[in-house]
């Protein structure tokens, strides 16, 4: 019997495994130094980590409006709205991938958005380089395309999403 999935919040120890993770995803994710990882994750109003036997299989980080956060993509939702949770990652081993563990991080991220009055839940996604995947997934969450930007000076293209709370 596989073991169940548990969402927990995230514990700093884990870093290093969860850039292992992180890392793996490339392209779809940027590959980001531990440091770096662990300032994130100091940004974040939600840290999450899904595991599976004691071991991590993913991890999302979500961020409220009003950050001290330099990402071109959190600054366009900051610009619109102050009334939005923001995932600046959700990241799954390759195992853990179309078996629902992003579907229960996301339920926690819609939960804690309503607790805090949030209207909506916002990211983005890449579309060069092609995340179709990821694409076709937030649509079934219910995420309208809101634009397109180009970021890391034009090497990615990325669609802003948003879904109501």
């Amino acid at each position: 019997m596989v073991p169940a999935v548990v969402i927990r919040p995230l514990e700093r120890s884990e870093i290093p495994a969860l850039v292992a993770i992180n890392d793996a995803a490339y392209p779809a994710v940027p590959i980001t130094p531990i440091a770096e990882f662990a300032e994130l994750v100091d940004h974040s109003e939600l840290a999450l980590v899904a595991e599976r036997g004691g071991e991590p299989i993913g991890f999302l980080l979500a961020m409220a409006p009003g950050r001290d956060y330099a990402s071109e993509n959190y600054r366009y939702f900051s610009d619109r709205s102050e009334d939005f949770l923001y995932i600046d990652r959700i990241v799954l081993a390759e195992g853990a991938r179309g078996t629902g563990v992003g579907r229960a991080l996301y339920a926690h991220v819609f939960e804690a958005a309503r607790a805090r009055g949030a209207s909506e839940v916002t990211c983005e996604v890449n579309v060069q380089p092609p995340n179709p995947g990821s694409l076709a997934f937030h649509a079934t969450l219910g995420f309208r395309e809101l634009g397109r930007q180009s970021t890391k000076g034009g090497a990615f293209v990325v669609a802003l999403l948003a879904a109501e709370v």
